[in-house]
């Protein structure tokens, strides 16, 4: 049984920017098949559905203000994704999925149970051990700046 629908082909992981919205700061990364970074209106319509989900975070909830986005140019639709950091090790995701060609028409679909591709988990991967290592490691000193100037660049 093939499960594939062709040839593993290598995605670049991209840095493109330290993003801030509302006292947020997140990176923002980019993800591309066939591309070497996200179609610009990709990343725009990312960060309008980025700032709508920043701006319902309740105000009870303890959080840090800081987070990343990943932008995904793929192969058969884009999804985007808005994560952030709360309650000391607790990583709050939401995803969102547009077709290729409306790259702007961004649906809601964390209630549906995706949660990310194998590319997308790597950023989560990276994000992860970047947070233990200057946040919960330092937990006499947690390093917010620390954490934002670690940043993911590769090929996988």
């Amino acid at each position: 049984m093939n499960i594939t629908s062709g040839p593993y082909k290598e995605r670049p992981i991209r840095f493109l920017e330290l993003w801030t919205s509302a006292g947020w700061r997140l990176k923002v990364y980019g993800i591309a098949y066939n591309h070497p970074t996200p179609r610009p209106e990709l990343v725009e319509a990312a960060k309008i559905v980025a700032a709508q989900r920043l701006a319902n975070v309740p105000n009870s909830m303890r959080h840090y203000s800081v987070g990343f986005v990943g932008v995904h140019d793929g192969r058969t639709a884009n999804f985007v994704f808005v994560d952030w950091w709360a309650d000391e090790n607790e990583l709050h995701h939401h995803v969102y999925v547009s077709p290729t060609d409306e790259p702007a028409r961004l649906t809601y679909s964390t209630p549906s149970g995706l949660v990310a591709c194998v590319w997308d988990l790597r950023v989560m991967a990276f994000e992860r051990q970047a947070w233990l290592d200057t946040v919960l490691k330092q937990s006499r000193k947690p390093d917010f700046d620390a954490y934002l100037s670690i940043r993911l660049d590769e090929d996988i």
